[in-house]
């Protein structure tokens, strides 16, 4: 398969993955979406060759990753290792939690995310989390 294919097949499947996201990428989505966590952008479902993060900061070469749903079908533990290792050995810093987690306190993940950051948690203009 060609570069540019595998491109075009790529934005095609993560465009499939928002479109059919988990409750729990809903969730968090709703407190990352707008720049909503420290000012940070962003992006959900964004392709980093040859993955696709469920969800990634650019600025901060962070994915955050989630585990449980679909994702006990679509990846082995084996697998999520090494698509971990490649992410780190790219520069990114990869950052994981169980659907479990976000919908039992999805307050507490965004604070560890940003205290992963090593930044004070601020919600932007949301009230409640």
């Amino acid at each position: 398969m060609l570069p540019t294919e595998r491109d075009a097949r790529l934005r095609q499947n993560a465009g499939e993955l928002r479109a059919r996201q988990t409750q729990a990428e809903s969730l968090l989505w709703a407190v990352l979406r707008g720049r909503g966590l420290c000012s940070l952008k962003f992006r959900r479902q964004h392709s980093i060759l040859p993955f696709i993060a469920d969800s990634a900061c650019v600025e901060q070469k962070l994915v955050v990753k989630l585990d449980g749903g679909y994702h006990d079908y679509v990846q082995t533990e084996g697998a999520g290792w090494q698509r971990q290792w490649k992410l780190e050995a790219a520069g990114w810093s990869v950052i994981g939690f169980s659907n479990a987690d976000v919908l039992s306190n999805v307050e507490a993940l965004a604070k560890a995310i940003a205290g992963f950051l090593k930044l004070n948690p601020e919600f932007g203009d949301r009230q409640n989390v």
